[in-house]
């Protein structure tokens, strides 16, 4: 019986110039509580109809590019069994993504994070974004005017950035490469490759929405967040 996956929202650094892949992973991503029961997907094509010359004839058109991807996606946050302030903090995390964050503007390149929504092999819905839009419905408060339930309407948008690699001259902070899952492949494995630290899978699977590391999707494309961002966990000299 295969394992059930839970989707995830993921936010990363801005990228640094147009055209360039996201940085780092911004904090810890928002895991579904319950899977989403229906999401839209939708993509475009614009076109050009040029006039015909006679009114029974119809116009040539002339494609003129790709539309970017969007979805459309509501996020259900319950704390009725906890009574904490974990429904308000996510909405604020939320809404924090559709703002330029302190390192872009610190750069004079105020932009919003780059966002990715992941829900196991489901890959036509992953992809880099940005939230176009937040609404919060709150529905159910604690005594003390605690939110402890809310659905958030999500609307993101493609926003056609490269796929994170890392840059072997750069050595900056933040920077990932990718890897293609052959048969054989292991978490464990790929951390030991990169890190030195076979215990270190948990930071490819978390990048990666991964929650069952023995349920590996082979070409399937990974993305390895670098060393750096272990938090000092991974020493130089393993790789």
């Amino acid at each position: 019986m295969a394992t059930r996956a839970r989707a995830r929202l993921t936010a990363y650094e801005p990228p640094k110039k147009p055209g360039k892949p996201p940085g780092g992973m911004l904090g810890s991503p928002i895991s579904f509580q319950f899977n989403p029961e229906t999401l839209t997907l939708s993509k475009g094509a614009q076109w050009i109809r040029h006039r015909a010359r006679s009114a029974r004839q119809v116009g040539v058109p002339e494609f003129t590019g790709s539309l970017p991807r969007r979805l459309g996606v509501e996020l259900f946050l319950d704390a009725t069994a906890t009574h904490d302030t974990s429904v308000q903090k996510a909405v604020e995390t939320l809404l924090s993504w559709c703002v330029p964050t302190a390192r872009s503007i610190a750069a004079k390149a105020a932009s919003a994070p780059r966002v990715k929504f992941s829900w196991g092999s489901f890959d036509s819905v992953s992809f880099f974004g940005y939230l176009e839009e937040v609404n919060a419905s709150y529905s159910l408060f604690d005594a003390d005017g605690t939110p402890l339930r809310a659905t958030c309407a999500i609307q993101l948008t493609e926003a056609g950035d490269p796929t994170p690699r890392q840059n072997p001259t750069s050595g900056s902070p933040g920077a990932h490469r990718t890897h293609r899952l052959v048969a054989g492949d292991s978490l464990e494995a790929l951390a030991h490759e990169e890190y030195g630290d076979p215990t270190a899978w948990r930071v490819i699977a978390e990048a990666n929405g991964i929650d069952d590391p023995l349920r590996l999707r082979p070409g399937a494309e990974l993305l390895v967040p670098s060393a750096d961002e272990l938090g000092g966990g991974v020493t130089d000299g393993h790789r």
